[in-house]
């Protein structure tokens, strides 16, 4: 599985510390193993998959776009608070 990042993403992960790092990269193999894990966003953000996860006893949502049957294009991680309006942002609606 290939994944494309976008600046907000890599923007995101700059901030956190290794033992964090490794625990997203445990997320990301499982959404690279199953990308329909996500929940599947409507309205303004149709076609944005967002990813549940905890990440050092914090809820963090990872969105993504699946582009094709090996590619995932990763948009934003964060915490819940705001999350939704940032990614609005990010995409552009």
């Amino acid at each position: 599985m290939r994944l494309l990042v976008t600046p907000s993403f890599v923007r995101a992960t700059k901030k956190l510390h290794p033992p964090q790092k490794l625990e997203l990269d445990a997320a990301l193999r499982v959404i690279s193993g199953n990308p329909v894990l996500g929940e599947a966003k409507i309205g303004d953000l149709a076609g944005v998959r967002v990813y549940k996860f905890r990440l050092s006893n914090q809820m963090y949502l990872l969105a993504y776009r699946i582009l094709d049957e090996q590619s995932l294009k990763l948009l934003t991680l964060g915490s819940h608070e705001n999350f939704h309006r940032d990614l609005k942002r990010i995409e552009g609606a």
